[in-house]
């Protein structure tokens, strides 16, 4: 998918949501690999690009709101994120260190609309407590997992992601995303942003398929339930 071109160069001055010292004054290559195998569900790695562990995600074994702990490479948490209950526009929520309490809030992240074609979410910073209008947004097309951050409602790139296709990837059925942290920008906030987008279109995926199961109908007199199955075949391998 191609994007619209970035204006201008990189933001002059760092744009710190996690912490300063998340900003690089030179591209930030990443690598983000959501695990095939793990006794818990939502597990990633994330490398530089000399592949060496950078980041790291953990899931909840059993989590209502599918909460997520970002830690170093040490295994120190930076931060958690956890889905709002109840949230029409998938809502996630991102709090400093292991908390959850409201006063170690960072930003939240929701769905632009109810109904969309096309994947675009918007992120909301601590202190932006009107949610008027945006800090950064997120546009592009998920299920080509390819996608590109913005500053604010602008045309100002940030950052951009699209799909490593490996052939173990394809074998282990493990998605990998290739991300591009321009300088100045906290690439813990965007390595944060992928996680969370990973998230809100599984669970997307998976109510399709689960609305799509096909009945014990007839399919040579229901043709709908034959749409519903040939829909269904064309999800999975999207």
């Amino acid at each position: 998918m191609a994007f619209p071109a970035a204006s201008g160069a990189a933001p002059p001055a760092p744009l710190p949501v996690v912490g300063h010292q998340f900003c690089a004054p030179y591209v930030v290559p990443l690598t983000v690999t959501k695990k095939a195998l793990s006794i818990s569900d939502g597990d990633f790695a994330i490398t530089d690009a000399n592949g060496a562990l950078v980041l790291k995600v953990k899931g909840s074994i059993f989590s209502m709101r599918h909460r997520r702990v970002l830690l170093d490479a040490a295994g120190q948490p930076i931060l958690s994120m956890q889905e709002k209950v109840f949230s029409m526009h998938h809502r996630w929520e991102v709090f400093r260190g292991d908390s959850s309490s409201a006063s170690d809030l960072l930003f939240s992240v929701k769905k632009s609309s109810l109904i969309q074609f096309k994947t675009e979410m918007d992120v909301f910073l601590a202190g932006n407590t009107s949610q008027q209008v945006c800090d950064f947004k997120i546009k592009g097309n998920y299920f080509d997992r390819s996608c590109a951050f913005y500053l604010g409602d602008s045309t100002t790139m940030v950052a951009q992601m699209n799909r490593k296709f490996t052939v173990s990837n394809v074998l282990l059925d493990r998605d990998t995303f290739v991300v591009t942290v321009f300088p100045h920008v906290d690439y813990v906030f965007i390595a944060t942003l992928v996680v969370i987008l990973d998230e809100v279109h599984r669970e997307k995926l998976k109510g399709t398929q689960t609305l799509l199961q096909p009945r014990n109908y007839d399919v040579q007199t229901d043709n709908l339930t034959s749409s519903c199955i040939a829909y269904q075949l064309y999800i999975w391998n999207v």
